[in-house]
């Protein structure tokens, strides 16, 4: 009874916030395009800065995949004024180097003709590189070792450090992507002259060398991973015709062959100003902003011609699709279904659907988990992107058990809500928590910075205030309705993985005693360690920090060994060894 009232309570709170609190945004549309978000916070030191480009995997094609990904790393490396002793120099280097990479295209795609017609066995080995290739890379890593000689390396983010910036990073994937920064509130100009500046002035130095490190960040995030490059490959065969089906780091024969060219011109048309969208959330006059962006954002020409919406739709699923897959990992099962795209009505009753499965009071945990012993975990998601959406299933079974009897438990799950109403009370708890959870969202100025540009560059930013009752008029009949609707199995992608244990001596001797899940996370973590700047490492050697004595004694080993890791990778960094 104790909970049922306080569900009440904080139900009316959030009504009550909903209704004489939503959010208030002040937006501008400058000259060139670019749209401008501004919600001003009195009494918040610092602002919450970002911007966010209408640009992801999806908008890619084959050949160029991985590209927006790219820039991620590309956006940091400094414009013709920053990062550079000698602007003109660097300028003559990289056109040379442009011109010396397409007479290496050249030598390569004649080595991948030879081995698709048998002729040599594989087109990298260097054994089989004429001569001309060979001196064609001495030249390129000549060239290379110039331009690294002219830069000024991490000029871009010791400007914003100087000032106080904090929490300087991007984000990509599939539909946006996105960058961020904390700012003091009496920096703004600064913010608005760095960012103005990365835009107008591209240069993508270290452009070729930048596409290894991007290489080398897919190896360690997907082909390292217990599971990585399997899961790759169920994205690949779920979406059959849609451009979801490539991975956002892209294909590794991508990130070999992309030209600064092909980057140039892919840059011209989605980060042009009329893709574009800035947001700030904290303690500034909108006047003052306004006239900011004005000064420094209207001097960027407008695009030439808007992007195009993504044409390729995914076909209906007419047959189940399997996989099945050894992997060094606990057995598990995927099901994926078809569902569908960000703000489509049915989105919101497979979005509380999702709540009502989820948690550990959630139907998952309790049957599969806790009453039947099948599985040590249980999970389900629904999650609607831009063009197309997905809802799944995942669940790792217990020692004892399949992943084909964790499988068949969800499926009974599945077939109770296709037939039976969710009750009222199990109902209005999940709405709920959904109410407090979007009330949470908002307090934090860079979590509504964040939303805010997520929102607007998909259906408006007004859907932060317009979608939470729109969760609120779910009905159980609905939730039944989308049940039957979209999980049948002819619409459904299955992925099954059974455990293949690595041989003993190749084992890490740090994971020895970790769990297999442990162990995944301990290995994306070292992927993460190496791109990652020594300000994200130290915010997580704090949180580290604060979770190590709370503990239990069987995760004691594991959050060691992370703490470790973070202090032996930011002792590296902060001495200059990379």
């Amino acid at each position: 009874m104790k909970r049922l009232c306080f569900a009440i309570l904080l139900l009316l709170l959030c009504a009550s916030f909903g209704l004489s609190q939503q959010v208030q945004v002040q937006e501008v549309t400058l000259d060139n395009g670019m749209r401008l978000l501004m919600v001003p916070r009195k009494g918040d030191p610092n602002i919450a800065a970002g911007w966010i480009a209408r640009v992801g995997s999806v908008n890619e094609r084959p050949g160029i995949t991985g590209l927006s990904h790219l820039f991620e790393h590309m956006m940091f490396k400094g414009t013709h004024t920053i990062g550079t002793k000698n602007d003109q120099e660097d300028t003559r280097i990289q056109n040379e180097m442009d011109r010396v990479r397409g007479e290496i295209e050249v030598e390569l795609n004649a080595l991948i003709q030879k081995q698709r017609l048998g002729e040599i066995s594989d087109a990298k080995d260097p054994k089989f590189r004429s001569q001309k290739h060979q001196d064609l890379l001495k030249q390129m890593e000549e060239l290379e070792k110039k331009q690294k000689d002219l830069m000024v390396k991490d000029e871009f983010d010791k400007i914003y450090t100087k000032a106080g910036g904090s929490g300087m990073n991007a984000t990509t994937t599939p539909d946006f992507t996105l960058y961020f920064i904390n700012v003091p509130a009496n920096k703004l100009e600064l913010w608005f002259w760095m960012e103005s500046d990365r835009l107008l002035n591209p240069v993508f130095r270290e452009f070729y060398s930048e596409r290894d490190v991007v290489h080398e960040e897919r190896r360690l995030r997907t082909d390292s991973t217990p599971t990585g490059k399997f899961d790759e490959e169920l994205d690949a065969m779920f979406w059959e015709s849609s451009p979801y089906a490539w991975p956002v780091v892209g294909w590794p024969s991508d990130l070999e062959g992309v030209t600064r060219r092909e980057a140039l011109d892919y840059f011209a048309l989605h980060y042009a100003p009329n893709n574009l969208i800035m947001c700030l959330v904290g303690d500034f006059e909108p006047a003052n902003a306004v006239a900011l962006a004005k000064k420094y954002l209207e001097r960027i020409p407008r695009g030439k011609q808007n992007p195009e919406p993504v044409r390729t739709q995914e076909v209906k699923q007419l047959a189940e699709k399997r996989m099945v897959a050894y992997a060094e990992t606990s057995p598990q099962v995927v099901i994926r279904y078809h569902a569908v795209a960000g703000g489509h009505a049915d989105g919101f009753a497979l979005g509380l659907m999702a709540d009502l499965l989820n948690g550990r009071t959630g139907r998952l945990s309790k049957s599969l988990v806790l009453k039947q012993g099948l599985a040590n975990s249980a999970v389900a998601f629904q999650q609607g992107r831009k063009y197309e959406g997905v809802f799944e299933f995942r669940g790792t079974a217990k020692p004892g058990h399949t992943p084909e009897e964790v499988e068949q438990a969800l499926y009974k799950e599945i077939e109770r809500l296709q037939k039976e109403p969710v009750p009222d009370e199990e109902l209005q708890k999940v709405k709920n928590l959904n109410a407090a959870g979007a009330f949470r969202r908002l307090q934090s100025s860079f979590n509504l910075m964040f939303q805010l540009l997520v929102a607007d560059s998909g259906r408006g930013w007004s859907t932060i205030n317009a979608d939470p009752p729109r969760f609120q008029a779910v009905t159980a009949k609905d939730i039944m309705r989308v049940a039957n609707t979209y999980f049948a199995p002819e619409n459904r992608t299955v992925g099954v993985y059974y455990t293949k244990r690595a041989d003993s001596g190749g084992d890490d001797p740090q994971l020895a005693g970790l769990t297999d899940q442990e162990k995944q996370q301990v290995k994306q973590l070292k992927g993460f360690l190496a791109q990652a700047k020594p300000e994200q490492i130290k915010q997580m050697l704090g949180r580290v920090d604060e979770q190590a004595a709370s503990a239990p004694p069987d995760k004691q080993k594991f959050v060691g060994l992370i703490k470790k890791l973070l202090e032996e990778r930011l002792k590296q960094l902060e001495g200059g060894k990379q």
